[in-house]
């Protein structure tokens, strides 16, 4: 049985994606002047300099997302910074292959979320994508039901926020992952997330692994 991640449109949509951000990433982050995390400045405002950069999960991450989404049976996903789409894609392959549900993504740069859109229809996918465009802790507020697993992709200073938001949904044995633990910002910008994570008060078990820069894979234990 071939998974939807194989299938031709998913896999040629992410084949041109991950390319054209091997291809231009290094220039359009270069073209940001920015040297370390830009806290100095508004998500608002970073969403703007970085408007062209990917940032995308590698292959090899988002190969993992989808193959974590698949064997805790995911059904319900919410994603916190989808940028073109290339983590999410991932995710609504795995959850197409569940048997159905949504991934619940949000993006604050509008002209991003446009084009995500776009490569959701194109990769057959858009039917399992409910795609928010705004400030996460509004789009994120009423999200419905119990969460199976949720990614934290975007600006690692607003994840734990974020995260708290989520809480009250998720269940036992909950999925969180978080992207990019061992990017190089200058500063420990993931610190106050993987401290929660990482404490056993809060309720997680968290280990990392060591695929891209870095996932922090974490279950919610109760």
């Amino acid at each position: 049985m071939t998974s939807t991640l194989h299938s031709e449109p998913v896999s040629v949509v992410l084949q041109r994606l991950l390319s054209a951000e091997e291809e231009h990433d290094p220039q359009a982050f270069a073209d940001t002047g920015v040297d370390g995390f830009p806290a100095h400045l508004s998500a608002g405002q970073r969403a703007e300099l970085f408007k062209d950069v990917y940032m995308s999960v590698s292959s090899e991450g988002g190969a993992l997302l989808y193959l974590l989404a698949r064997a805790t049976g995911a059904r319900t996903v919410v994603e916190y910074g989808t940028s073109f789409g290339v983590s999410t894609i991932h995710l609504a392959s795995a959850v197409r292959d569940n048997g159905g549900g949504t991934v619940i993504g949000t993006e604050l740069q509008h002209d991003k979320a446009v084009a995500a859109q776009r490569n959701f229809v194109e990769a057959g996918v858009s039917d399992l994508i409910d795609l928010r465009v705004g400030d996460a802790l509004k789009t994120l507020a009423d999200v419905p039901g119990v969460v199976d697993l949720v990614l934290l992709d975007g600006w690692p200073d607003l994840a734990l926020p974020v995260l708290r938001l989520l809480e009250p949904s998720l269940r036992p044995g909950s999925l969180i992952l978080v992207d990019d633990v061992d990017m190089d910002w200058g500063s420990d910008v993931h610190g106050p997330l993987l401290a929660h994570l990482g404490d056993p008060e809060n309720g997680y078990l968290s280990v990392k692994i060591p695929v891209g820069d870095g996932i922090q894979a974490c279950i919610r234990l109760g």
